[in-house]
């Protein structure tokens, strides 16, 4: 393919590294909510966007599914991930626990050096432009994401594999299309900061009962955002019904 030639061409990369480059953004796409939750997943037209042959795309596919962004469906194929109510507020009960778990271990096992580097983090998350128009919290991954940080900071190698391995991409992708709720993202933030004093302090039970409040403060949010649609729903239903009678 032409497209897929001029980008290895362009890149100097391999197969392997087209599959990762493409798999990075297909990844990013869906978590932001650039491909809709529940959009059917088209081979031919994903080779076209990206330029890249059906074998490298397949393995990239293969991955999102591994992070459960894409899922499988008999007879129809792979789409992207739309968890209904009950799955979304399930995943937040897992985070509610593990990461409070997770916490805990934190304010037990992180060094000086990694909780004055998780300050750091925090002051960066206060100058993006975003937070500070209150329209959303800091979007970036990996050592950026104060969540991360302190899930590897537990030293719980498990833990590390769930929450920032087969888990961290579908929770972030609801984390994102929650985050920009008015009002979420000082408090989140302020939250965080009282979660990262308990650490300091070396106080674990305290950091595990703040974080658990924390991530049940955004289940919550999850919850009024449902009720909310629930309610809209209705409305518009009766609305209609009363248009057709």
């Amino acid at each position: 393919m032409q497209g897929e030639s001029s980008v290895a061409e362009a890149a100097g990369v391999d197969s392997e590294t087209l599959s990762e480059h493409v798999f990075r953004r297909i990844q990013a796409a869906i978590v932001k909510g650039e491909i809709a939750p529940g959009s059917k997943i088209s081979e031919p037209e994903l080779a076209r966007t990206y330029g890249i042959s059906r074998g490298p795309l397949r393995e990239a596919i293969h991955r999102l599914e591994g992070q459960r962004l894409l899922v499988r469906i008999p007879h129809v194929g792979a789409r992207v991930v739309s968890l209904s109510h009950d799955e979304l507020i399930e995943l937040y009960e897992i985070r509610e626990s593990l990461e409070g778990m997770a916490c805990r271990l934190a304010a037990e096992r992180m060094s000086q050096q990694e909780i004055d580097e998780l300050r750091r983090v925090l002051d960066l998350h206060e100058q993006d432009e975003a937070f500070k128009a209150g329209v959303g919290y800091y979007q970036q991954e990996g050592d950026f994401d104060f969540h991360y940080r302190i899930i590897q900071g537990s030293g719980n190698q498990t833990l590390v594999r769930m929450l920032c391995g087969e888990l961290y991409q579908l929770v972030r992708m609801y984390r994102l299309q929650f985050s920009a709720t008015p009002s979420r993202p000082r408090q989140a933030f302020n939250e965080h900061h009282r979660i990262l004093d308990a650490i300091a302090e070396r106080d674990g039970e305290l950091a595990e009962l703040l974080m658990r409040r924390h991530i049940g403060a955004s289940k919550r949010n999850i919850e009024r955002h449902f009720a909310i649609s629930a309610g809209q729903g209705a409305l518009s239903k009766t609305a209609n019904t009363r248009g057709e009678s």
